[in-house]
């Protein structure tokens, strides 16, 4: 218990920095992942390309290559930001993939004469996307999503590698100070679950909520 009790500053510091990878990384995840969704039930074919190689391209390179990627790349093209922005972009893109996905299962679970008759009304693409189809696929996406949010959240770790202050970086300082790795990790570890609980306790209360009866 000594290795939390000496050390609460220094645990508290990698919980608050892997929470707010999680909150912006997320917020970036979700906005990307429902344009890249809207690209992909688009009738234009363009915007499907455009959504096709976005989903493709990130869901089959490994994160830790996209973190090389971001965090190495941009700054050759003049971008430098802080470690911490470069790792919420890499985390929030990769994970966009994946939520594009879960709203785009969503989307086919409307029938397709919903649409149709939202059209017919002079509805356009757009009114008929947001006020007809998406309100109907949030219902059933409600529990994909918050596992791929959980994901991300423990997906962060990755972070640490690159200087960014996130809660399993916390084993290398206490390592050094001789403390016991096991509690260490432990502690860590006791960490991301008291995350991801309080990621799956708010998806299931958007369940109950808004979810599809059964």
């Amino acid at each position: 218990m000594n290795v939390l009790t000496d050390n609460f500053s220094l645990y508290g510091k990698g919980f608050l920095g892997t929470v707010e990878l999680t909150v912006y990384a997320s917020l970036l995840a979700l906005v990307l992942g429902f344009v890249m969704a809207s690209f992909r039930a688009a009738p234009v074919g363009s915007l499907r390309v455009v959504g096709t190689v976005w989903v493709t391209v990130l869901r089959n390179t490994p994160l830790t290559l996209l973190f090389f990627a971001v965090l190495l790349g941009l700054p050759r093209f003049g971008l430098v930001l802080p470690f911490q922005v470069f790792a919420v972009i890499a985390l929030g893109c990769y994970t966009s993939a994946f939520i594009c996905e879960a709203l785009r299962s969503g989307i086919n679970t409307v029938p397709t004469g919903q649409g149709e008759a939202a059209r017919s009304l002079g509805m356009s693409f757009g009114q008929t996307l947001n006020t007809v189809v998406l309100p109907q696929a949030f219902r059933s996406v409600i529990p994909p999503v918050g596992s791929t949010l959980i994901a991300l959240a423990k997906n962060s770790a990755i972070a640490g590698a690159f200087s960014v202050t996130e809660l399993l970086g916390v084993y290398k300082p206490l390592n050094e100070m001789g403390y016991s790795i096991i509690w260490s990790f432990v502690w860590i570890a006791v960490g991301y679950l008291i995350i991801t609980l309080t990621i799956s306790a708010l998806f299931n209360v958007l369940e109950k909520r808004f979810g599809v009866a059964r």
